[in-house]
């Protein structure tokens, strides 16, 4: 990968999870270095920052001017979502896909499947660590993935096993 950010995915959306996640492990920052523009829904921003008020994520994401929130249109899309995703994930899914981002950043399964249903590229919190690898942003994912396993963050064994071998560190 060259240096050029021109050269980097144009735009994605962020769900909840994955700013959590980074924030936990103090590397939020690698969504800034590798894409142009991160947007989050309104959603999110309420879940992350004031609900989320003292907890991983809440202060970064609040003092984070790289991060846009951004409003949702099709509230009625958003609306069937909510039949099975939170809020948060609904907006991220449906504000992806309003504005054609490059991904929407999802760790929820349920969330991933009802994007991958609707033809939206994803990655979540691992994939950002294997991007970042890749990208010469960190050397090693390993201890990533261990401080992720200190935290709330669901890892098997198995998914633990395959980002090692995806970085080349198994």
């Amino acid at each position: 990968m060259s240096g050029s950010k021109r050269d980097l995915p144009e735009m994605v959306v962020a769900n909840a999870g994955p700013l959590i996640s980074l924030a936990a492990i103090g590397k939020l920052d690698l969504l800034k270095a590798l894409f142009e523009q991160i947007l989050i829904p309104q959603a999110v921003y309420d879940e992350v920052v004031m609900h989320g008020e003292g907890e991983p994520g809440s202060l970064e994401v609040r003092e984070a001017e790289w991060l846009r929130a951004a409003q949702v249109q099709d509230r009625l899309a958003v609306d069937l979502l909510r039949e099975t995703l939170d809020a948060g994930e609904s907006e991220a899914i449906v504000l992806a896909q309003e504005l054609n981002a490059r991904y929407v950043l999802l760790d929820d399964r349920l969330a991933r499947r009802k994007a991958r249903l609707i033809g939206l590229r994803m990655t979540g919190t691992l994939g950002i660590l294997l991007m970042a690898r890749k990208a010469g942003l960190i050397s090693a994912v390993r201890p990533f993935l261990d401080e992720l396993r200190q935290t709330d963050f669901r890892m098997s064994d198995r998914v633990y096993q395959e980002v090692l071998l995806k970085a080349g560190e198994a």
